[in-house]
């Protein structure tokens, strides 16, 4: 090989190209089993982001179960997730363009169920003995706030779009049917607690209709966290919580006034649910019951016995698992859990559906979220690093070094910095292999991922450091981790920039806001008006800002105080701002004020508009798009040339 040419951080010439990135990228979500049937949707760009659901049978043969236009994706609470239920080869799926569900067939055309009303639906459980599809649905027919319920819907044809069973609060997920059909837990929580903050799980008793005839609540409150009910085959209701600071596992006897816990431990078994039908846990048998949790940056996979309480971590390549099922290893096996299926991906591979053969320990990839082969010469492995931050806490972070095989920088030149800051704001950074990420480390750039205080994966306490100080320890622990490592001598600290989508987006405009500590930023669908967000979003994160800022209006002062918009006159450097124009999260007309009032100060400043975009894009040429033009930005805001020629960013004060 010969020797690496030089040339400036940035400049570097990459093989990661947006192109690449755009053209052989898929996302994956939303595994499900069905007898030894394996199921997952992928989002495609190339289609124009729509959500496409596959299977692979017991001999390994995958197919497309949807059919173009079929967009198998739901609006509830605007995120969605559990789009779809399979039950013997039938599947009944949400459409994203009318939000009906259908009942999916091979060889027949997409047959709905349910009118075209203003309903949406969402994890849905089949209960083949009534012929009932047990669902979340929420109700936009009239004027006002949505109203969320739990329906059950008659898969022959449901007219009425479903009949009430569970009524009467502000949010439901998660219904889950005992074995034998007589009892349905749910999830359920109020205003304005989000499910990470507060939930209740509830066990009611089904009439010979499939009405709930009586009910009780098992667990929960609003300081308590519920995730993922399921039961076992003996009638016993597993869940997680975190009445102790942590996510852990619990388990519930009809009868019995106690909860038991299962292997305690400073760990995180569960995660935020942003989206439905999420699943950490699966039973493996009666005795058994497989795990993910987090602890130390990473996801592991374990075995829980539990008759002995013996625990055991499970050898496998990756350090992100999510979206855990079991199921047997043919149609023909009617007890016995002999494979897992769950999404997974560690620094050197791209997230993939993986099917676990649990008897051999074998691990094969039903699909790669990325078909791209890139050299392992151009891949950058991440580091854990922890930073202090304010009041003698620390905050976490991964950190990616430049790294391109073919090129070398100046010696004593230091990399520019980009720092991520992640959305949610629960969200966490992740170590599975990220083109998005190499993209920028293999023409320069160092990047660090903040696990700023508020993200998952640290225990509640850490959560909630961001309770009331949303804009403050977010922003204070984005800019000492860019501090640390200036400190350090890792990064130019001439040359930092940070970016950020969504609630990452609103860190990003408050630390260029608030803070002097960065040279340029890019907001992805970010807020700039808290108050506004407040006042217009959608009903699930409609009082979410009760927790992270104050009550509102009461608190209107700190709302006006902490959004940037407000503050236009405190910031001093560039920024690039991307927005999808037919979000429901965060109104388009945010980014464009602050366009606006930052052009009419007179600092360089640029604004991308996406038509068909929510929140978050999902079209191969918006991806691209919006990758390029963010790196043009900095090319010109930190004076580097460009490795190839790339479509130019009107860039409005840029002299």
């Amino acid at each position: 090989m010969s020797a690496p040419q030089v040339s400036a951080y940035g400049s570097w010439k990459s093989p990661i190209t947006s192109d690449l990135i755009a053209s052989a990228t898929v996302g994956l979500t939303s595994t499900l089993v069905d007898g030894a049937d394996a199921y997952w949707t992928e989002t495609r760009p190339q289609e124009g982001g729509r959500y496409a659901l596959m299977r692979c049978s017991a001999d390994g043969q995958v197919s497309e179960v949807s059919s173009p236009p079929f967009n198998v994706r739901t609006r509830v609470h605007e995120y969605g997730g559990g789009a779809y239920a399979a039950v013997d080869g039938v599947v009944y799926a949400s459409n994203y363009a009318d939000q009906r569900l259908y009942r999916l067939e091979p060889g027949r055309d997409p047959w709905p169920l349910t009118p075209a009303t203003g309903l949406r639906y969402a994890d849905g459980v089949v209960e083949r003995l009534r012929g009932l599809l047990y669902c979340v649905r929420e109700d936009h027919r009239a004027p006002g706030e949505a109203v969320n319920t739990l329906v059950r819907l008659d898969l022959q044809g449901d007219a009425a779009g479903g009949r009430v069973i569970v009524a009467g609060n502000d949010f439901y997920s998660s219904p889950r049917l005992s074995p034998d059909g007589s009892r349905l837990a749910w999830l359920t929580w109020n205003h304005p607690c989000m499910p990470w903050d507060g939930t209740e799980l509830w066990v009611g008793e089904l009439g010979a209709d499939g009405q709930v005839v009586r009910s009780r609540c098992v667990a929960g409150g609003s300081e308590e966290s519920i995730f993922q009910p399921e039961w076992s085959s003996d009638g016993t209701l597993f869940f997680i919580s975190d009445r102790t600071g942590w996510w852990n596992l619990y388990r519930w006897r009809d009868g019995s006034p106690a909860i038991e816990p299962l292997c305690p431990m400073a760990a995180e078994f569960g995660v935020p649910q942003w989206g439905l039908g999420m699943s950490t846990f699966a039973l493996e048998g009666p005795e058994c019951l497989l795990c993910t949790y987090r602890q130390g940056g990473r996801k592991h996979l374990a075995r829980l016995d539990l008759g002995t309480g013996e625990f055991s971590e499970l050898e496998t390549p990756y350090s992100e698992i999510s979206f855990l099922r079991v199921g047997p290893s043919s149609a023909s096996a009617n007890s016995g859990r002999d494979f897992a299926l769950f999404l997974a991906g560690s620094p050197t591979l791209p997230e993939a559906v993986v099917r676990l053969d649990l008897a051999t320990g074998r691990c094969d990839a039903l699909r790669q979220s990325s078909t791209a082969e890139v050299d392992t010469g151009y891949i950058s492995i991440p580091q854990e690093i922890e930073f202090p931050t304010e009041h003698g806490l620390t905050a976490f972070g991964l950190l990616y070094l430049p790294r391109n095989r073919d090129w070398a920088a100046p010696e004593g030149e230091k990399p520019p910095l980009l720092v991520r800051s992640h959305g949610g704001p629960t969200d966490a950074a992740r170590t599975t292999l990220n083109l998005g990420i190499q993209y920028w480390t293999s023409r320069g750039f160092a990047v660090l991922d903040v696990d700023y205080g508020g993200s998952a994966g640290y225990g509640r306490a850490y959560r909630e450091r961001l309770k009331g100080q949303w804009g403050v320890v977010d922003v204070d622990d984005v800019v000492n981790g860019a501090r640390y490592l200036v400190q350090r001598g890792v990064v130019d600290g001439q040359r930092l920039a940070i970016r950020g989508g969504s609630a990452g987006g609103y860190t990003t405009l408050a630390a260029l806001t608030f803070r002097d500590a960065f040279e340029a930023g890019a907001s992805h669908y970010g807020i700039s008006d808290l108050e506004a967000l407040a006042r217009y979003t959608h009903k699930f994160e409609s009082r979410y800002l009760d927790g992270l800022v104050g009550p509102y209006p009461a608190r209107r002062d700190l709302y006006v105080e902490r959004s940037p918009i407000h503050s236009v006159e405190r910031l001093a450097t560039p920024l690039i701002l991307f927005q999808g124009l037919e979000d429901q999260v965060v109104p388009p007309a945010q980014s464009r004020r602050m366009f606006e009032t930052v052009r009419a100060k007179g600092l360089p400043v640029a604004y991308l508009a996406f038509e068909g975009e929510q929140h978050g894009f999902r079209r191969a040429e918006n991806i691209k798009r919006a990758l390029d033009a963010e790196l043009y930005f900095y090319s010109r805001v930190f004076g580097f040339a460009l490795a190839e020629p790339m479509e130019p960013v009107p860039i409005a004060n840029l002299s």
